[in-house]
Parts: C-alpha cells; sequence; structure tokens
C-alpha cells in the first residue's frame, strides 16, 4: 500500500507565494527539479535546501568555502583577460581544496560531509560595472554573452583543476562510495555516472553562447571544459562542485567593486545609509571607461560626469522648468540602465532583464546564484506569479524578487533624500535595523498599587511615559534579600525591559492573566475579586489600568453596574475605597450575578457557558460547579 501524501493545489500555492513576496520581498522560490537535473552526486540523496543567500545547494549538513573573483582586475583595453582570469580561478581552486582540510566545523555531521565531498564556492564580482566599461547594456545579447563566456572559463577551469588534484591525490571519498553522515543507505553505489552527466551537460551548453565578439575567448572554454571530461572520466573529480555566485554584498566593498556579484549598477550614483548616521556617496567609476569606450571626447566625458554628479542619471531632466540634457547619445542610454531609477532619470531594467542575465550563466555554474530580481513599486501580485514562471523556464535553480518599497529600510539608496532629522525619525530608523529601547525621562510620573492576594502584601510601582502609558514595573514582596523578594524584583525587571522595547501591555497582560501558583485567593480589590497568583493579578490589574475597555469588560463591577464607565486608571481609588473591606461570599455573589447575568468570579469575565445546569467560563476555563 503506497504512503498517503497530502495533496495541495499549485496553482493557489504560487498564488500565495507571490502574495507574500509582494507585501514584504519574502519568500523565495528554488525549483526542486532543475537543481536535481545538475545535481553531481544523484547517488547520495537529493538536494533538500540552500544556504540563507541561495547560491549553495548540496546535500543537507554539507558546506563549501566560498571565493570570489574581481573581474575588473582582468579588464582590458583590448577585451577581457580570460587566459589570466582562468589561472587566478585554478591557484583558487587548489587553495580552497586545502581549506576544506584546515577549517573547522560547527558539527559532526557537516564535518564529516565536508570532507566526503570536498565542495567548494569559487565565484566572482563586479560583473555589472566591467560590463558598463565595455559599453555593453546589462540588458543586451552581448553584455550577456560576455557574462556566459567567463562563467563557462570559470567553471570549466575550475573542473579541469579538479581533475588535475584528483589525478595525484584521488577523487573526493564521496565520487565511488556514496554513502554519506546522514544518508547510511545510498539508492546507488556510487556517483560517477551522475558526476560526468553534468560535466556532459555543461559541455552541451556551450553551443548556446554566441561568441561572435569573442571567439577566441569561447574556444578556450570549450578546451578547459573537454580537458576537465577527459581527465576526469579518468581520475575523477577532487571536488564535487566548484563554483557558485554567492552576493558579495561585503567582501564586494572590501575588494573595491562598484557592482556586487552578478547583480548590476543598482544607480549611476549610490548613497549608502551609515549605521552612525549619514551618507556615503558611492560613484560608479566604470563610467568614464564606458564613455572613452563609447567614442566621447575628453570635453564630453567631463561635460557628462558632471551631469551625473549633479542629477544622478544620464537621461534629459528638467529643473524648475528648464530642460537639460546630459549629451548622451540616444542609442547608448540603455548602456547605462540601473536596476533602479537613477537620481532624477525614468529609466530602469526590466524584471527579465534580471533573470535573462542569471539565465544565460546558470548552465555553467555548479551551485546557483544568489541575486535579486527587482520589480517596480507597481508591480502586482499577478506579475509576480508570472516573474516564477519566466524564472522556472528560463531554467536557472532558483529566484528572488524584491518589489521597489516593499521594505521599510533599504541600506544603499539610488536618490539623495533630505530628511529633517528628528527623535521620531530618528527612533523610526533603529526599530527598522535594530531593536530599539524606548527610554523614560529622568522625572517620570508613577503609580503605587498596594495589593493582598490570599492574604499576602505586596506594593507595585509602574513608572510612565510621558504619554501615560506604562514603561517600568517594580514588585515588592517580603522582606529585602528574601527569594521571593528578588524573584518578583527579577520579573518586574522582565516585564520593564518588554514594555521598554516595544512588547505591548497588551501582549503581556494576555500572556500573564489567570497563571496559577500560591499565593492565590480572595483579594481587596472589587475589579478582580479572586486572583489566581500574583503575576495573575498583576496582569489584569494593568490591563484594568492601561488597556481601554479592558476593565469595562472583565471588571465584575462593570457587569453588576450597568450605567458603569471605564475610566481607567481608577482601581487605585476603588483599593483606598475598599481597603478595610473584605469581600464576602455574599458579596461576591452580588458582583457575580446581575439581572440574570453570570459572570465568572475567578476572571470577572461574562463569556460563561452554560450546559445544563452546569456552568463553565470559557475565558479563564474556571468550572462555576453544577446544580
Amino acid at each position: 500500500m503506497e504512503p498517503h501524501c497530502e495533496k495541495k493545489n499549485a496553482g493557489k500555492l504560487l498564488s500565495m507565494i507571490a502574495e507574500g513576496t509582494h507585501l514584504c520581498g519574502d519568500p523565495g522560490m528554488q525549483f526542486d527539479d532543475t537543481i536535481h537535473k545538475w545535481h553531481t552526486c544523484k547517488g547520495s540523496g537529493r538536494q533538500n535546501c540552500t544556504n540563507p543567500c541561495s547560491e549553495y545547494l548540496f546535500l543537507d549538513n554539507s558546506a563549501c568555502n566560498l571565493a570570489s573573483i574581481n573581474l575588473l582586475k582582468f579588464r582590458t583595453p583590448e577585451g577581457f583577460d580570460y587566459e589570466r582570469f582562468a589561472h587566478a580561478c585554478e591557484l583558487f581552486i587548489i587553495a580552497q581544496d586545502i581549506i576544506v582540510d584546515r577549517s573547522s566545523y560547527p558539527t559532526e555531521a557537516i564535518t564529516y560531509n565536508s570532507h566526503w565531498f570536498r565542495t567548494l564556492g569559487l565565484g566572482y564580482a563586479n560583473l555589472g560595472a566591467l560590463l558598463m566599461s565595455y559599453g555593453y547594456g546589462y540588458d543586451s545579447a552581448q553584455g550577456r554573452s560576455l557574462a556566459a563566456m567567463i562563467t563557462a572559463v570559470m567553471t570549466g577551469t575550475a573542473y579541469r583543476a579538479s581533475a588535475k588534484l584528483a589525478s595525484r591525490m584521488g577523487p573526493f571519498e564521496g565520487y565511488r562510495d556514496a554513502r554519506y553522515y546522514g544518508f547510511p543507505n545510498p539508492p546507488a553505489a556510487d556517483n560517477v555516472d551522475s558526476m560526468l552527466e553534468v560535466i556532459r551537460l555543461h559541455c552541451a551548453e556551450l553551443a548556446n553562447i554566441d561568441g561572435s565578439e569573442a571567439p577566441d575567448m569561447l574556444e578556450y572554454a570549450r578546451d578547459q571544459w573537454q580537458n576537465a571530461l577527459t581527465q576526469g572520466t579518468v581520475d575523477g573529480f577532487r571536488n564535487a562542485q566548484v563554483t557558485v555566485l554567492a552576493p558579495t554584498g561585503t567582501i564586494g566593498f572590501l575588494m573595491d567593486c562598484d557592482t556586487t556579484g552578478i547583480e548590476p549598477a543598482i544607480g549611476l550614483v549610490a548613497y549608502k545609509s551609515l549605521a552612525g548616521g549619514g551618507l556615503l556617496q558611492i560613484p560608479i567609476r566604470s563610467i568614464p571607461q564606458a564613455l572613452q569606450n563609447l567614442g566621447y571626447n575628453q570635453a564630453d566625458r567631463v561635460r557628462i560626469l558632471d551631469f551625473i554628479q549633479e542629477h544622478g542619471t544620464v537621461e534629459d531632466v528638467v529643473i524648475k522648468g528648464e530642460p537639460l540634457s546630459s549629451g548622451i547619445k540616444p542609442e547608448h542610454l540603455t548602456i547605462f540602465d540601473t536596476a533602479f531609477r537613477s537620481g532624477l532619470g525614468q529609466r530602469v531594467l526590466s524584471h527579465k532583464a534580471h533573470i535573462d542575465m542569471m539565465a544565460a550563466v546558470q548552465p555553467f555554474l555548479s551551485g546557483g546564484i544568489s541575486k535579486t530580481v527587482n520589480m517596480p513599486q507597481q508591480a502586482t501580485v499577478e506579475d509576480i506569479r508570472a516573474t516564477y514562471l519566466y524564472a522556472w523556464k528560463k531554467g536557472i535553480k532558483g529566484v528572488a524578487i524584491y518589489r521597489d518599497g516593499s521594505k521599510r529600510s533599504a541600506p544603499v539608496k539610488t536618490r539623495k533624500e533630505e530628511q529633517k532629522e528628528t527623535p521620531e525619525t530618528r527612533r523610526e530608523v533603529q526599530m527598522v535595523t535594530e531593536p530599539f529601547r524606548r527610554k523614560l525621562p529622568d522625572t517620570r510620573q508613577s503609580i503605587t498599587h498596594r495589593f493582598i492576594v490570599g492574604g499576602t502584601k505586596g506594593y507595585l510601582t509602574v513608572g510612565q511615559f510621558e504619554d501615560g502609558s506604562p514603561g517600568e514595573v517594580f514588585i515588592q514582596m517580603s522582606k529585602a534579600g528574601s527569594t521571593i523578594n528578588g524573584l518578583m524584583d527579577s520579573i518586574g525587571t522582565l516585564i520593564s525591559m518588554c514594555l521598554q522595547y516595544g512588547v505591548p501591555v497588551e501582549m503581556i497582560v494576555k500572556r500573564f492573566s489567570h497563571i496559577r501558583f500560591e499565593p492565590e485567593g480572595l483579594t481587596r480589590n472589587q475589579d478582580i475579586p479572586m486572583a489566581k497568583s500574583v503575576m495573575d493579578y498583576l496582569a489584569r490589574w494593568l490591563g484594568m489600568t492601561y488597556i481601554p475597555g479592558y476593565r469595562q469588560k472583565m471588571s465584575p463591577v462593570a457587569h453588576a453596574d450597568p450605567g458603569f464607565e471605564d475610566t481607567a486608571p481608577n482601581s487605585v481609588a476603588i483599593e483606598r475605597e475598599h481597603e478595610n473591606k473584605k469581600l464576602s461570599a455574599e458579596q461576591l455573589e452580588l458582583l457575580t450575578h446581575s439581572e440574570g447575568n453570570l459572570t465568572c468570579p475567578e476572571c470577572g469575565s461574562s463569556k460563561v457557558k452554560v450546559t445544563g445546569t452546569c456552568a463553565c467560563c470559557l475565558n479563564c476555563g474556571t468550572s462555576l460547579g453544577c446544580s
């Protein structure tokens, strides 16, 4: 009998994913069929997940070390120096393979599998800047072809180096023994066939590259792949994977890159928000090279660069009714298209341009691509849904979509926005980027409340923010230095921190109401005639005092008096009025029965369900007995 599998409506699920992406940029999608097709170690099981950035795809409990090469370092006026680039790739693969044995790993399983498969993650950065410097648009056939050839050279060289290492040191252990930590009974004896199958798939994809712009580079890439396949067939491979395209967000700045990973420029001038406040202007330094490559003379280049510096774009703009032009030829505008609208400009790369670039390089990568597909703010849920399908049809392994404006803040902007800084705006930024503590003023208003629960006395002091909301709580019980006093003081500190870091008082009241432990019993507060514990009393008192409508809904006094009005905070006055009185059973009966409406004597709620002759409170679960 086959196991039962829950069935889901795929179209409905895809629409729900698109709705989430439209709202906040999450989740992304990974395409299992494409991932498994290019999986080099099928004998060891499927690839179930990726790292958080989505570029590393492999078996569970595995890891790879990453390295990225700055492509602009191999730019020459005559073209891309692919031979020197290939030499760098070979050196990196050797170094990364050494690192496998020199690294420490967080778990035994990851340690075992990292040595068993020896996966590596070589990649590059600054592709967008490189293409612009040559005068190629990111969304152009020439740009995609150059990117594909560079990626093919990188991965072909990497696998060739891995095969050469295997000839001297042997292939990775999982090559001929598919068992690994966490998968003791593999469905196949080895990974030889699946590994060679994927290498052949890579070789076949070379036929889809248009090498007319750089035929020598394409031929070089073919030689690298053919040598990798030939030697790998004989000696195997030292590494199960060799390349990925990582985001390079932080190391891109350290590497002096204009653009990160496979991304285009986000704008012709970018402004990075600094943690300590202020903005850092980041110019795209490949623009002068692009202008020179396109044939603009020195005077024109200076004028265009000044225009970009002032207005953030090469497009014509209108300032106070006066039309201004950068002097860029209309046929060159696409070369300077960016991921977002730049400065005062309106042009922007389409979302398909991002996916087409990923599709161009994906067939020449072992792993995946960490990249954001940017969509305009006006993109609809249906647009996002269609984009996911487009990405799958183009053969990429995964995609993450960002709709402009769907995140509350962005560390890098393409427009300089002047905003008057106030305590409120400063707090808003901090709330988005880091936990924010709202501190009370040095001199503050407070309420001190005396209570008795089951004969145990205590004092509750609540310090208030300027707007009267609670900001700190002190609970004094028993003698100083006693265990119970220390515990209640600690609880008060925890609640205070919650309130100051923005936890709603409603959530605190909900979580701590009706918790039962000693001392418990009758109180002197008519709003809370019975308390199951000090925490129960504290939470409900906070609700009565600081939550509008709570007392009217939960207090027995409110249910006993139809004309009752909640004027919280007023429980202090009630406490003084009844300080020397103790509720008798008869008084409690009067408070909990009014005009035929039964209310719960434990929590004061009117949510009492009567079944036959028995009653139970749906709010706190107290049984009111049966007659």
